[in-house]
């Protein structure tokens, strides 16, 4: 009688079909249509690193100013692509671990490492409604480095990459124009144009095409010129005079 006393009691288990995904995917009552275009690639000198500035969801434009080019540290820079919380909160929180481990360790971190950091801190939250979809740029004692970083933990290293809606137009823009040996200015120039273009056909991305360069001392930002204007400088005119038909050559 004394050994049932020392019994803990007794609780039913909940009732679910999955019990070890229990209570952690997230159900997403409203999914909203988001939208921008980023893009970034490795050089010679560095890495180009350039993003629009439209805050979208589904049709409606709610700013036309947003930074989606964040500062890590005074040598890598994060972009933003997704949920604009998201990837605020974590490349600010990811800024808070770099500058942690500077101090631990007296000496910077790599690009590898703080891409690697991220991931392993998206992945915990991997199945609870995040959407990050950004890109590590940076320079450290191996030199440039580049990765792409998703919500889900997923890691790409890579020479070039665009994210957002627009990347499918910005894609065709960089692979036909990207060489290696460029200068700054023609890879800033580059990375600009391919903006623009993917701003003129996708609806989701607009505002400002800004341009940022991480070379050896650091992070500069080149550039931050209105889409409409460049529209005038990339985009073909067309001829309003009418072409005359050819004169048919008799035998």
């Amino acid at each position: 009688m004394g050994l049932l006393l020392l019994l803990p009691p007794a609780f039913e288990l909940p009732v679910t079909k999955d019990f070890d995904g229990f209570q952690k995917e997230a159900v997403q009552m409203v999914k909203p249509a988001k939208g921008t275009t980023t893009l970034a690639f490795i050089f010679k000198e560095g890495v180009i690193v350039a993003a629009d500035s439209r805050a979208s969801m589904g049709g409606y434009i709610s700013s036309q100013s947003v930074k989606k080019i964040i500062e890590i540290n005074p040598y890598m820079l994060g972009t933003m692509a997704g949920g604009a919380a998201d990837c605020q909160f974590w490349h600010r929180n990811l800024g808070i671990k770099c500058r942690l481990h500077e101090l631990a360790n007296k000496r910077r971190i790599s690009v590898t490492g703080a891409s690697k950091l991220l991931a392993n801190i998206l992945f915990s939250y991997r199945g609870m409604g995040l959407s990050v979809g950004t890109m590590i740029a940076g320079w450290d004692e191996t030199g440039p480095g580049l990765y792409y970083v998703d919500s889900e933990g997923g890691r790409l290293k890579g020479t070039r990459f665009s994210v957002g809606s627009g990347s499918p137009y910005a894609y065709g823009v960089l692979d036909s124009g990207y060489r290696f040996d460029m200068s700054i200015e023609e890879a800033g120039e580059l990375g600009r144009r391919a903006i623009y273009h993917a701003t003129f056909r996708d609806g989701a991305s607009g505002g400002v095409a800004s341009v940022y360069y991480v070379g050896a001392n650091g992070w500069t930002k080149l550039s931050g010129d209105d889409v409409s204007e460049l529209h005038y400088k990339y985009y073909p005119t067309v001829s309003t005079e009418a072409s005359e038909p050819d004169q048919m050559v008799e035998a």
